[in-house]
């Protein structure tokens, strides 16, 4: 098995159990699985293939993303719907949505992809929930196999249209028993629970007011029947997701989620801005997760999660992007920073979120939330994801007494090197699995034919 030699790293930050920083480290990596962490001194002098970062560049973990929507990608900045709210902004882009095809899919997942992996992520889950036209998850999946990025796909639906109570429109819901049927295929072809997976299979009905209760307790008991498959949906987004779950079921949605057996250390939420405190400690008694996605949130009004609230009641914490029609971005290290500084406002309080504890949901945080024991850490035997950024730029000018805070307190968007499964996809800041240009291109050009229909 091929070994690579990660040398001369400036700071290393290892982010196990003790939270190692190691100035002037080194990695050793045999095919896709870290063998030695330490100094320079300490490793081999030498491997299959060496890289020598000449004390210039931080270390770190890759970054995980626990919550996205990669078609969206097609529909950014959609004038209508720059300005709305989330009913508003989903009702205005649902027909758009309804144009998208399996081409869309893969190209605006690579898209997606591929500014993810820029920005430092190694590891992200996707939550597609149309599948309009000829569409289907085996296209994402394709897509993130052929662009090499750790991936956790999520088998969305949508059952319950307007003329039910629901939100979207009738023509973009599915049959109850065609969306379990297409589940336990996606599961059975695809979903790889073994150590060091490259793709793993989740079963995510979209939301309460898009699905019915039997399909969200349904769904839970398919993906329990296997191992390893994890239950994710959106949940307390915002007030009107209050109102509408407290009209149609009678109940807060914490309280919801309990109802139709969606607690558990299988399951993550996406937001939980409205969550209550009741629920919260619930959530973190159960081990619930929540992917907080600060910018989206922003960007629709709909809040700031209490994330300092849920990490004291010990509730799994991760970072997502949220879909890049509501962000309108997929850049991890703005969402690190944005989370960072949104817990400081939130609670008035400059030690309400640290540089390192925000780095942490990025890395760990997000790997417990996804219910992975082989990444977020830089230690033997974890699974070889991880990324490099260059000090020698001029956002970290004057700020190397402390480089890792630097990373989140001094804003940087792009890494310079990425590794995932112990291969490389970033190298000096240039994707080396697809050709960014061509991409680019293919996703304007898709994107245009969608929106004008």
């Amino acid at each position: 098995m091929p070994t690579l030699l990660v040398k001369n790293i400036h700071t290393l930050v290892t982010m196990n159990d003790s939270r190692q920083e190691i100035r002037n480290g080194a990695l050793l990596v045999r095919d896709n699985v870290i063998e030695q962490v330490g100094t320079t001194q300490e490793l081999p002098a030498t491997a299959d293939e060496v890289l020598n970062l000449q004390g210039q560049y931080l270390v770190l973990p890759g970054l995980v993303n626990t919550h996205h929507h990669f078609y969206q990608t097609l529909t950014r900045v959609v004038p209508a719907a720059q300005d709305g709210s989330l009913f508003t902004w989903l009702q205005t882009l649902y027909p758009i949505w309804a144009n998208l095809t399996a081409e869309g899919v893969y190209i605006s997942a690579q898209m997606a992809a591929a500014e993810l992996l820029l920005s430092g992520c190694t590891t992200a889950s996707d939550h597609l929930y149309i599948f309009p036209n000829d569409c289907t998850l085996d296209d994402e999946i394709q897509a993130m196999q052929a662009i090499g990025m750790r991936f956790h796909a999520s088998r969305g639906s949508m059952s319950v249209g307007e003329s039910q109570g629901g939100l979207p429109p009738d023509a973009l819901v599915e049959a109850e028993a065609d969306i379990l049927k297409d589940s336990q295929r996606l599961i059975e072809q695809y979903h790889d629970n073994s150590r060091y997976a490259m793709v793993r299979l989740t079963l995510a009905p979209c939301s309460p007011f898009s699905v019915s209760r039997d399909l969200m307790r349904e769904s839970a008991a398919l993906a329990r029947s296997y191992s390893g498959v994890r239950l994710h949906t959106h949940l307390a987004e915002n007030q009107s997701d209050i109102d509408y779950s407290l009209h149609t079921f009678g109940l807060i949605p914490g309280d919801y989620a309990e109802s139709v057996g969606w607690l558990g250390e299988d399951v993550w939420h996406a937001h939980c801005v409205k969550l209550s405190d009741e629920s919260i400690v619930k959530f973190g008694k159960t081990g619930t997760g929540v992917a907080h996605c600060p910018c989206s949130n922003m960007r629709l009004a709909s809040g700031i999660a209490p994330i300092r609230k849920m990490l004291d009641r010990g509730v799994p914490v991760g970072l997502g992007v949220d879909g890049s029609a509501s962000n309108d971005a997929g850049n991890l290290l703005q969402e690190a920073r944005t989370a960072f500084l949104l817990a400081r406002v939130r609670d008035t309080e400059a030690a309400a979120m640290t540089a390192r504890q925000v780095l942490e949901i990025a890395t760990l945080g997000g790997a417990r939330v996804l219910g992975r024991e082989d990444i977020g850490s830089l230690a033997p035997g974890m699974a070889a994801d991880f990324i490099a950024i260059s000090l020698d730029r001029p956002q970290f000018a004057g700020a190397l007494h402390d480089p890792v805070a630097a990373v989140i307190f001094c804003q940087t968007h792009q890494v310079d090197y990425s590794f995932i499964n112990g291969k490389k996809v970033v190298d000096r800041g240039r994707l080396t699995t697809v050709e960014l240009e061509t991409l680019v291109e293919k996703t304007n050009k898709l994107a245009a034919a969608m929106v004008d229909g």
